[in-house]
């Protein structure tokens, strides 16, 4: 009976070991999957799309302090970031109002007209004369809040 009990663990043993053997890349996974779906992760965005009209709406208040990070891209030019720093306890309009101003201070107003709407939305317009733009939502680590990134 012991030499059966032994011989099945050994079995069980065995047979885990070739199972793991065979997946080698199951901590990188794990690892990508963990940080694919950590707080703040946004999925990359698959192909740009460009337009000359974009609404930013928050949703709720922080209840932690972070960052918010956007990607503007012109068309045909160089992409940069807009970061946005939230302290914990900030309103939906409070956030707002910060996205609005680092817009304003980071990109400048001369290529895109920066509106508020509502006291939880952000109007990002084109100037007349300027390319089209992408906008996207990069990350966000400010706990609490929703922000959605939506054409116009």
């Amino acid at each position: 009976m012991n030499v059966l009990r032994v011989g099945i663990a050994g079995t069980i043993l065995l047979f885990s070991s070739l199972a793991i053997a065979q997946d080698p890349a199951t901590a990188e996974s794990a690892a990508v999957a963990a940080a694919s779906t950590a707080p703040g992760a946004v999925a990359p965005a698959k192909k740009l799309r460009y337009t000359d009209d974009y609404r930013i709406e928050v949703n709720h208040d922080a209840d932690s302090d972070g960052e918010i990070v956007f990607r503007v891209t012109p068309k045909g030019g160089t992409p940069q970031d807009v970061t946005v720093s939230i302290k914990n306890g900030t309103n939906e309009n409070a956030v707002a109002r910060e996205i609005k101003k680092a817009f304003e201070k980071q990109l400048g107003t001369k290529q895109q007209n920066i509106e508020m709407e509502d006291g939880e939305n952000v109007i990002i317009e084109r100037s007349m004369g300027n390319e089209d733009v992408s906008l996207v939502l990069v990350s966000s680590t400010v706990k609490g809040i929703t922000v959605k990134v939506h054409w116009d």
